[in-house]
């Protein structure tokens, strides 16, 4: 089935003086991809109230959320096929994981939170009342409304893995231990091997995998807000994916926070994302 992409340049859920860079990375990663298969969410250019939530820009980045909804939902009603989301920062697959999660039995589908950050702030732990540090909190159902997911949208801290994670505040690494949350930083990433197991140990039989394109080293992108040494290199996250994607099927994926400062920058970087992109939508091995 071919492959549907659904652009959200959401740059309201960072906490970067550079946030609006994140509109013009994915337009660069839109520029690429064939134009009748790609379905672009309106996004505001107001940054949006908190509300008294503790969320910074709450109100645009859950309008931003309930349009990505109904894409998601006309795009389903199209046909199969899997959807790429592309960011916009990490907050936008909200929409998506949710539609992933509810469109199949619970239980089904594990989370591949393929990062350098934990991204499971609440807005009484986070630093900075930025959403992209908090989404996998709100997947997990735990957010101020309205962004918490709920009913069979939402995902449960077993069919969670966190992968490439290599910087966490307390608070975070607090409640992975309380909830026995599955971490693979990224010296246990040289290989896929231990990465599929992990989500063998969920009981899934599909799989969701977020990009954040921090997860990479900083040495292979420079793209990204919020760099972080001693990341994975690409042929180690194309491997991941391969094969994650011979081994389960793919419920849906998402990239995420790329900020390029500039034209040239972004040329630099886009081979890179290009290749993601592919391991994400060629043909699964064995298919």
């Amino acid at each position: 089935m071919p492959t549907r992409f659904l652009m959200v340049p959401q740059w309201q859920g960072s906490s970067s003086s550079r946030a609006m860079q994140l509109m013009d990375g994915a337009a660069a990663i839109a520029g690429d991809l064939p134009s009748s298969a790609t379905t672009t969410v309106d996004v505001p250019m107001e940054a949006g109230e908190s509300l008294g939530t503790g969320v910074q820009r709450l109100s645009s980045i859950a309008a931003i959320r309930d349009r990505a909804v109904a894409a998601l939902t006309e795009l389903s009603a199209i046909g199969d096929g899997t959807i790429v989301t592309i960011g916009g920062d990490c907050g936008v697959e909200l929409a998506s994981v949710g539609h992933a999660v509810a469109s199949r039995e619970p239980g089904s589908v594990a989370l591949v939170w393929l990062d350098a950050h934990g991204d499971l702030n609440t807005p009484d732990t986070s630093p900075s009342g930025a959403f992209h540090g908090m989404v996998v909190r709100a997947i997990l159902g735990e957010a101020p409304e309205p962004l918490a997911a709920g009913g069979r949208a939402k995902l449960t801290a077993g069919s969670l893995v966190l992968a490439g994670t290599r910087e966490l505040d307390e608070p975070e690494a607090a409640f992975i231990d309380e909830e026995g949350i599955r971490v693979l930083p990224p010296e246990q990433l040289h290989t896929p091997d231990e990465l599929v197991t992990a989500v063998e140990s969920t009981g899934a039989t599909a799989v969701y995998i977020h990009v954040d394109l921090d997860v990479l080293d900083p040495g292979a992108i420079s793209g990204v807000q919020f760099p972080e040494p001693f990341g994975l290199a690409p042929d180690e996250l194309v491997a991941a994916i391969v094969a994650l994607r011979s081994r389960f099927e793919l419920a849906g994926a998402g990239i995420t926070e790329f900020a390029p400062r500039n034209p040239d920058a972004a040329a630099d970087d886009l081979p890179v994302i290009l290749r993601i992109l592919g391991a994400l939508t060629r043909p699964a091995p064995g298919a």
